[in-house]
């Protein structure tokens, strides 16, 4: 195994490095301060304005779409269009751990959030001509955002077979019929189209029942209820986390994404990548608070000596160093294997991470809370904030549980 970063990956994490030091982090209280603007005036999914001219430097600098894995011939080519850096998924790691130190501002900045990065994913694999200069070109522009509709609230979602909303053919178009809910970024003005997950194919075999298709939100019919909360967080300069009701909503055979009964083989392709993102970003941010919590302790005394000095603030911060240094170590290695051998071949890595990543930074985010006292837990700092975000990734793309019963399968197969 070799998880050397190329001389380009290089380069492009000092330049992030220097991104983030002079216009990302210096933006963070002005970010909450216009959200919190947006807010008192009834508007809470409306974007910071001052994302925009971060997002313009990070445009100017290079640091775009870098999350794309190549510039082949399978992606439009288009002058207008940028591309990224055609980075290997082992290269883009460290720049997406980089961006999770300022989750809030940086991946959206440099065209890198999700859910929108795993969106163009698909449509860069699956979409059609047609389908790609209507919506993946806006999305690499930042023109447009969109949203991922497979979770349901009527059913358990940590087992994707029981999706009930039907898309059904009918005539020249598919009729989409039924409720969604964590469709995240629904809310912001700015999403303009949804992939929707539902079952297309109900007497076919058990994964090519499903299929995917695009759902412009401005279509008759599509109603998007409500926005949930993270933890009391409304997430509101991402646009929220969607509930929408898709009310036999038709819309043209034109919009199907991929074969029909694809669904579950395109879900696969899109949350395997990922997943590294994900977990890189969720290292990032415990990077972070790793770095304010030694900060903090050796800032502030009790009972006669600096925080830092007691024996048990000190095995936090070793034990803290040990869980992100471990799990960066498996999504690295998952990373390598994805490159190297494929998605399919490196499931099981990208099942153990997901669990491993989330469970460090969870660690390292909870003691410096402790460390933090009172502060920790309010919206002074961002421990909080981030602490949320990271609980959520313990069930977002798949419950923490439904993944160890992945591994454990594997383990249990005859030896070969």
């Amino acid at each position: 195994m070799d998880f050397a970063h190329s001389d380009r990956s290089q380069e492009l994490q000092a330049d992030v490095r220097a991104f983030l030091d002079e216009h990302v982090y210096p933006a963070e209280h002005t970010f909450e301060q216009q959200a919190a603007a947006n807010r008192a005036a009834g508007d809470p999914f409306r974007t910071p304005e001052v994302l925009a001219g971060i997002k313009d430097e990070a445009r100017s600098r290079g640091l775009w779409n870098l999350f794309l894995p190549s510039s082949g011939s399978s992606q439009p080519e288009h002058d207008s269009v940028e591309l990224g850096a055609g980075l290997s998924v082992l290269d883009y790691a460290p720049i997406a751990e980089l961006s999770g130190r300022s989750m809030a501002i940086a991946p959206e900045a440099m065209n890198c959030s999700a859910p929108d990065t795993g969106n163009m994913e698909l449509l860069t694999m699956f979409a059609t001509d047609e389908q790609r200069k209507q919506w993946l070109e806006p999305l690499l522009r930042a023109e447009i955002r969109s949203c991922f509709s497979m979770t349901e609230p009527a059913v358990a979602s940590s087992d994707a077979t029981n999706i009930a909303l039907t898309i059904t053919p009918d005539g020249d178009s598919y009729v989409v019929d039924g409720r969604k809910w964590w469709s995240t970024g629904a809310l912001r003005p700015e999403c303009k189209v949804a992939i929707v997950m539902g079952v297309s194919d109900p007497e076919a075999a058990k994964y090519a029942r499903h299929s995917m298709i695009l759902v412009p939100l401005d279509t008759p019919g599509v109603t998007v209820e409500r926005s949930t909360t993270v933890y009391g967080y409304d997430d509101g300069p991402h646009g929220g986390h969607g509930v929408i009701h898709y009310d036999n909503v038709r819309v043209p055979r034109e919009n199907l994404l991929g074969p029909q009964g694809g669904g579950f083989m395109m879900a696969q392709a899109r949350l395997g990548p990922g997943r590294i993102h994900h977990c890189m970003r969720a290292l990032g941010i415990a990077e972070r608070a790793l770095e304010l919590m030694c900060e903090r302790a050796s800032s502030r005394s009790t009972f006669g000596r600096e925080i830092a000095r007691h024996g048990v603030v000190q095995e936090w911060i070793a034990e803290s160093r040990l869980a992100i240094d471990q799990a960066r170590l498996l999504v690295l290695k998952a990373a390598w294997l994805i490159d190297t051998a494929g998605v399919k071949n490196a499931r099981t890595e990208i099942a153990a991470i997901k669990v491993a990543a989330p469970r460090a930074a969870s660690y390292v985010l909870d003691r410096a809370v402790q460390v933090f006292g009172a502060a920790g837990v309010s919206s002074d700092t961002p421990l909080a904030a981030a602490w949320a975000q990271v609980r959520t990734l313990h069930l977002a793309d798949g419950p923490d549980e439904v993944h160890l019963r992945s591994i454990a399968r594997e383990q249990l197969r005859p030896p070969k």
